[in-house]
């Protein structure tokens, strides 16, 4: 399946602030679920470095890599630099 088949619009999303244990170094940290371009929906992280950089609901998401069973995601470039949000997936 390629990168691009599993881009997708933000559904829901929160930032996590007291994870479990094992994730507590990466907090805190967003998640989301996303509504794929393909059809279906996937709970996945969102990589941002800053808040701005982060998801919000209707922005597009594009997949970047999966560590450990974790589909890690993030807004595509000319998203952060113009906030542009796209609708979500009907």
């Amino acid at each position: 399946m390629s990168a691009e088949s599993r881009n997708g619009i933000v559904y829901t999303e929160t930032v996590v602030f007291a994870p479990p244990e094992q994730y507590a170094a990466d907090a805190p940290y967003q998640l989301a679920i996303i509504d794929l371009e393909r059809g279906g929906r996937l709970t996945v992280r969102i990589l941002a470095n800053s808040p701005q950089e982060r998801a919000q609901i209707g922005d597009r998401v594009v997949f970047v890599e999966e560590r450990d069973g974790v589909s890690y995601y993030r807004k595509p470039a000319t998203a952060i630099e113009t906030s542009e949000t796209a609708k979500p997936l009907t």
